[in-house]
């Protein structure tokens, strides 16, 4: 005799690091307070990687990427797309959850649809300072769009509600002796955090590499990489790399005095909630529809952050960055402190919780 629960939960969203992170931080709390929780992600993608294992089960969805361009790809990926929502619409009548929660990324588009018109309530968030294409594709179907910024406006949403971004309670419990004692590092020197993220940390890579003599002269550097993109021969007594950091990132960073990243909407976030001096380098148009730039925008002017673009890393670039981060660091800090960091991650168990308040336990034979 066996009994399954009726509070299930379908979450959904990849593609880059930055649609998964806060549906990590979901999950703990979900599976917390009684949740079954599924995840509906592809078959290569990072979500894959960070999710699966952690929920009840992982259902691959085919994906199809949504161009703003012609090209003759999109013949190809829209019969992708089509098959993915034939997926999607069959998954939600198989699991049936009691609502669906999305991080977006292309990923998330089957499953939103799909759940939608099986009239499952759907819950989303958008992490950036303007909506991104799937987020504005799904709109229509979705209840409420969560939002890391409060300016930020999504065409046809029904209902938005600003709550920043989840944080995983790891991050906010970083401890500065563990993250040294992970690093081996002493801490009498300032330590530098460098992270490229899951997609563009090519040419910041190149650029921290190519500095890295006349940095590691004056910082202790731990750098994130990437998959694939660890060079062996650099390791030594000031500089460590990493192609990714899940459990340890929350020491590590509590144990940073200065941050060079890219400009994702949640690394971001996390980076002002835990006040970091930073040096954001944001993807540009040429990588990305100019997302990050828009972020790191706001971020400069509301004199949380500097910026430096992609390409003024050359030569010596990097380092006189640094050099004005430096020279800005006591405003940054003064600035930081008056940051008001909203409780995502309370705001948006808040707007589930109801939708498993009527759950009841099924007792099977």
């Amino acid at each position: 005799m066996s009994e399954a629960s009726e509070k299930r939960i379908l979450l959904t969203g990849g593609g880059s690091a930055g649609h998964v992170t806060p549906n990590l931080a979901l999950i703990d709390a979900l599976i917390g307070e009684g949740w079954e929780v599924h995840y509906a992600g592809s078959a290569e993608g990072i979500e894959r990687r960070l999710v699966e294992g952690k929920v009840s089960a992982y259902h691959v969805v085919p994906v199809g990427k949504l161009r703003r361009y012609f090209s003759f790809e999109n013949l190809r990926d829209g019969l992708r797309v089509l098959h993915g929502l034939w997926v999607g619409w069959r998954l939600l009548g198989r699991l049936r959850p009691k609502v669906i929660f999305s991080k977006g990324g292309f990923v998330s588009v089957p499953a939103v649809v799909g759940g939608a018109l099986r009239g499952i309530p759907v819950l989303a968030h958008e992490s950036d300072f303007s909506p991104g294409l799937a987020t504005r594709l799904v709109a229509p179907f979705v209840t409420t769009v969560c939002t890391t910024f409060r300016e930020t406006r999504v065409p046809r949403a029904r209902q938005l509600r600003f709550v920043g971004s989840p944080l995983r309670p790891a991050l906010q419990a970083g401890d500065r002796a563990r993250g040294l004692a992970f690093l081996r590092f002493s801490g009498e020197r300032p330590i530098l955090l460098v992270v490229g993220g899951s997609l563009g940390a090519t040419a910041l890579n190149a650029a921290l590499r190519a500095q890295l003599e006349v940095l590691t002269a004056r910082y202790d550097i731990v750098h994130l990489c990437g998959a694939g993109k660890e060079n062996p021969t650099l390791e030594g007594p000031a500089y460590r790399q990493y192609a990714y950091l899940d459990e340890a990132y929350g020491d590590v960073l509590a144990a940073a005095d200065r941050v060079v990243s890219r400009a994702g909407a949640n690394g971001l976030f996390e980076l002002l909630a835990l006040r970091k001096i930073s040096l954001l380098v944001p993807l540009g148009r040429g990588a990305s529809r100019g997302d990050q730039l828009e972020n790191s925008a706001w971020a400069r002017a509301q004199g949380y952050a500097l910026t430096v673009q992609e390409a003024a890393l050359g030569k010596d670039g990097l380092d006189q960055a640094l050099a004005a981060l430096e020279t800005q660091a006591p405003v940054l800090a003064e600035a930081l402190e008056g940051f008001e960091v909203p409780d995502a991650l309370a705001e948006v168990m808040a707007l589930l919780r109801p939708y498993g308040a009527s759950s009841r336990k099924v007792r099977l034979i």
